[in-house]
């Protein structure tokens, strides 16, 4: 709990570098996770237990934090609840059944060209040149990693990558959401009232799902139940936390460069996991990382 209060209350901004990095090695190692979840329960389990958990952990350590959230500010907690946790934790899930853990994470790297998009169309934020330039490099490095990866896993559906693009446009939105109109709100009460929103309708998804009807709980779904709970707590309540701290203390496409960050951990931990990878992807992660230089320099 002293460690969720330390993240927030941090107010330096070259902390900014901490939490990117910090972010990266935990949402990294998120899709295999999910993937080795996904052996014991299905993708709607999955989704359903690891948002449920994750609302169980922070309404534990942040209730009190409701109180602060005023009435202005639920609507957009609804919205950003939805766009930005309920439905990509399920899109991810659906994906990761067709397509490597490492590709998923590659795919996730469009969310900063996303939030500059509609953070320049919908929610009326500018950006400089270099800003611009330096997502755009990131996405030729993203580029460059799916049509490697095609060649390598041709045999994948890859019209499952669609469901994380979808993920990525509503991580966008959270993002952009967060910056412009709950920049009043610390981070720790953020999470805790979208999670508070979320916990019903994901009970009852996993409720129809027939998880308490026909699970049997063998050594493969305790694994898998293991799995999503560490997904959920670290990967999902703290590292949540940590992110929206982060959009507070930077910019939104800065925040959102995180996820050029993602593939190179996801993809170490998809080779220990015996998925294939080629010195292109390696190269294509260098140029990724100079986007992400680029684009904070803008700032």
């Amino acid at each position: 709990m002293r460690f969720l209060y330390f993240i927030y209350g941090m107010k330096n901004r070259k902390l900014r570098w901490i939490y990117l990095i910090a972010l990266s090695l935990i949402w990294g190692s998120s899709f295999i996770l999910m993937k080795k979840a996904l052996i014991g329960l299905t993708p709607i389990q999955v989704g359903a237990l690891r948002i449920i958990i994750t609302a169980v952990f922070l309404l534990l350590i942040g209730f009190n934090r409701l109180l602060k959230i005023e009435k202005r500010h639920w609507k957009y907690l609804t919205l950003n609840a939805m766009l930005g946790s309920f439905f990509p934790v399920f899109l991810f899930s659906f994906a990761l059944q067709k397509i490597d853990s490492s590709i998923a994470s590659i795919l996730n790297a469009l969310t900063p060209l996303n939030t500059l998009l509609f953070g320049a169309m919908v929610f009326g934020f500018t950006f400089k040149r270099r800003q611009l330039t330096g997502v755009l490099i990131g996405f030729a490095g993203t580029a460059m990693l799916i049509l490697e990866g095609a060649q390598i896993h041709m045999e994948q559906e890859y019209l499952y990558m669609g469901f994380v693009i979808i993920a990525s446009v509503g991580y966008a939105f959270n993002v952009n959401l967060i910056k412009k109109y709950l920049y009043d709100l610390d981070a720790l009460s953020i999470t805790v009232g979208i999670f508070a929103i979320l916990i019903v309708p994901a009970f009852l998804v996993l409720w129809f799902s027939g998880f308490f009807q026909s699970v049997e709980i063998n050594d493969v779904t305790t694994s898998s139940l293991v799995y999503v709970s560490i997904l959920a707590v670290v990967g999902t309540g703290i590292a949540t936390v940590m992110f929206n701290r982060l959009i507070q203390l930077s910019t939104p496409v800065f925040s959102s460069s995180v996820t050029y960050l993602i593939p190179v951990v996801a993809i170490t931990w998809g080779i220990l996991d015996g998925e294939k990878i080629s010195f292109l992807q390696f190269f294509s992660g260098l140029v990724i990382l100079v986007g992400v230089y680029l684009a904070n320099k803008a700032k």
